[in-house]
């Protein structure tokens, strides 16, 4: 009797207990992960090298790792700020894993790192299944994308510990209905906190460094209500309970 194997759940839970084990590891050496996602042209290459930039003047020491489809154009751009920067080129895969953010780790991430800044391919769709054994998951959006982007994509949104505004010097030229997308993200993700930032205007920049620093010191982290959703998922050894983000990643937020 032939047995239908789900290879997405398998995937999924592979990937999970390789986070649950790169999160404890860089735990162990102090190292807090925080995993950006969003759309391309969010403009969160922009923010986070502003970020970088204020972190080296705070003495605080940071990394960051950068994945995209093609090109080092982003690496070369966040290099400026004189912290270690490595590009990661996915060859056409939409997302990155834990694994391979693992296999890029090992050797080049220097043992003092503190935080390390995880810049995802710019998608909020395929990103946001994948825990990377982060301590902090932050979803970007432009004022461009629209109100309802966090009810597009409410997986993205739902499992996100921290929400970035970008782009607000634009925002009444793009007409951006703020009131709105503040409504949308607490629908899909009550009591998440939200940052509004102009990376050219300089605006909300060191906010999220702030924010990361806090919880890097062990401060609060906010629990998505849908990481605590827990689904039901058969697999070959029968039916267990699974949650949709990552069971480490979900104590994170406790």
């Amino acid at each position: 009797m032939c047995r239908v194997v789900d290879l997405q759940q398998a995937v999924l839970a592979k990937n999970d207990a390789t986070a649950h084990t790169l999160r404890a590891e860089l735990s162990a050496r102090g190292t807090t992960v925080v995993n950006l996602l969003s759309s391309p042209g969010s403009g969160k290459t922009a923010l986070l090298e502003g970020e970088l930039l204020l972190a080296r003047q705070r003495g605080v020491s940071v990394a960051a790792l950068t994945a995209d489809l093609a090109t080092e154009n982003d690496a070369v751009r966040l290099a400026r700020s004189g912290v270690p920067v490595k590009q990661v080129l996915t060859d056409g895969l939409c997302h990155l894993e834990a694994g391979m953010l693992g296999r890029h780790l090992e050797g080049w991430l220097p043992d003092d790192i503190r935080l390390l800044f995880v810049e995802n391919v710019g998608n909020l769709v395929c990103p946001a299944s994948y825990d990377l054994g982060e301590s902090l998951r932050v979803v970007l959006a432009s004022v461009t994308e629209g109100e309802d982007k966090p009810l597009k994509y409410p997986t993205a949104f739902g499992l996100a510990h921290l929400v970035v505004v970008t782009k607000t010097d634009i925002a009444e030229a793009v007409e951006f209905d703020e009131a709105a997308f503040l409504a949308n993200v607490a629908q899909v993700n009550p009591g998440v906190e939200v940052l509004l930032t102009s990376a050219r205007r300089g605006v909300g920049v060191g906010a999220l460094l702030d924010r990361v620093t806090a919880v890097a010191d062990g401060g609060p982290v906010h629990a998505p209500v849908m990481a605590r959703q827990e689904h039901l998922h058969d697999h070959e050894h029968g039916t267990h309970t699974h949650t949709a983000a990552s069971g480490a990643m979900a104590q994170s937020g406790s």
